[in-house]
């Protein structure tokens, strides 16, 4: 972890709790998500308890204390979206990728997420793949979304080999 980097993120909020929200935002931004290391200098810089910073961290959706996949794809698992089938869709991700809801695969390239409502109910079921919302996803629209995402990464790997 990039202590100059850290330090930049507290610059002019040491001791300014009410700005928690918004240096766990650029941690996040930073490293993408929130290392331990980096929410105990949070909570001693501001001077808040890290037992506060990690009910912060870990209440709100928009937080991540674990690493993410370079593709996450976060299933919304709402009424609205569960009527319409958000279960299928998480049997397919599960399947296809190998990983529950909440993990990253081994080779870093993929997270599932499910949260309980994104707030597009007409359109569900809702899938979000890296902030790009995917209406009325059936199993095979995201198996092909996945299968998309893994072409693309095959590509990546062999032009890096040709250079």
């Amino acid at each position: 972890m990039s202590a100059t980097s850290l330090n930049t993120i507290l610059e002019g909020r040491r001791s300014q709790p009410h700005q928690l929200i918004e240096v766990l935002q650029d941690v996040q931004d930073l490293y993408g998500y929130i290392p331990a290391d980096a929410m105990k200098s949070v909570a001693k810089e501001l001077g808040v308890p890290l037992i506060e910073v990690y009910r912060v961290a870990n209440f709100y959706k928009a937080f991540s204390l674990k690493l993410r996949g370079k593709n996450v794809v976060t299933i919304c698992t709402g009424t609205a979206c569960h009527v319409r089938g958000s279960n299928l869709l998480i049997d397919q991700a599960e399947g296809q990728l190998g990983i529950k809801p909440g993990d990253t695969t081994e080779d870093g390239n993929f997270t599932v997420e499910c949260v309980n409502c994104v707030g597009a109910c007409a359109l569900g079921p809702i899938v979000i793949k890296n902030e790009n919302y995917s209406h009325h996803m059936t199993p095979g629209k995201l198996r092909k979304m996945i299968d998309k995402s893994v072409e693309k990464k095959k590509e990546e790997r062999a032009d890096a080999k040709t250079r």
